[in-house]
């Protein structure tokens, strides 16, 4: 345990001596002062005025679509459980969440976890294949380590650049947020609709959910990036690869949605809020074989890396 505790700091120290990796964390600092700039000085102001109101009648056109229109039982759900939290806001005197708030703005920079899964694959994808090419592999394996501390040193050392990015999101966001918006409404909830019944929950560990959520296609990717980069010992592969299907692969599986075999996709699977704020994407599908599929897909990525980089002949 000492040596790779040893061989993870070594990592870490390669890694953030590295100006690249210091510019990465000063753009998603940027990105978040750029929407709270955004939010504070270009957005209508007087999107929470009259809000008791605006919900009295969206409420009145929810309720005309549900003695008008046949929904479904999903789309019942939803337009039901809208109506019961826009009463409670009434009832409580609770406001919705807008972007000109620190919650609201909050949430909106957790949509920045794209940045950060894009940042956390270029590390991903050049953290092996770099070794072969700059020729420092054998100086590496010399050492009285073995292989398998080596390689999983490295992808910890990539999971923690990404935990630091999504630290530093939540705490930039907040701080940013604190000094546009101040922190009037802070004690609001964020409201739940379950079982029939409006509850409250805290707003932080809501929006450290959403991150985690974001996460789960971050930690993915990253474990593919990282696989590419070990079996090819090609970085610029690695980060094409994963960047490439980041952005395509969950619109082609919504395409191939129709199909009950698409369910096994990994993209699929990915995004877990389509069982807490929507449907499943293939009818069938539930939280806990998402993650059952996740797991899979993680084991073969990492299994891959482990018995190609453990057999991997560094003379080649």
């Amino acid at each position: 345990m000492a040596k790779l505790l040893k061989l993870i700091q070594n990592e870490n120290m390669k890694l953030y001596k590295r100006l690249g990796t210091w510019i990465m964390i000063g753009i998603i600092i940027i990105a978040v002062l750029g929407i709270g700039v955004f939010s504070k000085f270009f957005m209508d102001s007087g999107e929470n005025t009259n809000w008791q109101q605006r919900l009295e009648a969206e409420n009145l056109q929810l309720e005309r679509q549900l003695e008008e229109s046949p929904f479904q039982s999903a789309g019942e759900a939803y337009v039901t459980k809208q109506i019961a939290i826009n009463n409670y806001r009434i009832d409580q005197d609770i406001p919705p969440l807008h972007s000109q708030s620190l919650w609201g703005f909050m949430i909106d920079t957790t949509n920045l976890t794209g940045i950060i899964a894009l940042f956390a694959i270029v590390i991903a994808g050049g953290m092996v294949a770099s070794e072969f090419s700059w020729g420092t592999i054998k100086l590496l394996l010399i050492r009285p380590v073995s292989r398998t501390k080596i390689i999983l040193s490295k992808y910890i050392t990539t999971i923690l650049f990404a935990l630091f990015s999504m630290v530093s999101l939540f705490l930039f966001s907040f701080l940013i947020g604190s000094v546009f918006f101040g922190l009037e409404g802070a004690e609001d909830p964020y409201l739940v609709y379950n079982e029939g019944e409006v509850r409250e929950r805290n707003m932080i560990s809501h929006i450290i959910g959403l991150i985690g959520f974001n996460s789960v296609d971050l930690l993915m990717m990253v474990t593919l990036a990282f696989m590419i980069s070990t079996v090819f010992r090609s970085s610029s592969l690695a980060i094409g690869v994963s960047i490439f299907l980041l952005f395509t692969g969950p619109q082609v599986t919504q395409l191939l949605s129709s199909y009950d075999w698409a369910k096994y996709v990994l993209f699929a699977n990915t995004n877990l809020q389509q069982y807490t704020n929507g449907t499943p994407l293939v009818e069938g599908m539930t939280m806990t074989f998402s993650i059952i599929v996740l797991l899979v897909y993680f084991i073969l990525f990492t299994l891959t890396t482990w018995v190609v980089f453990k057999k991997r002949d560094v003379a080649a």
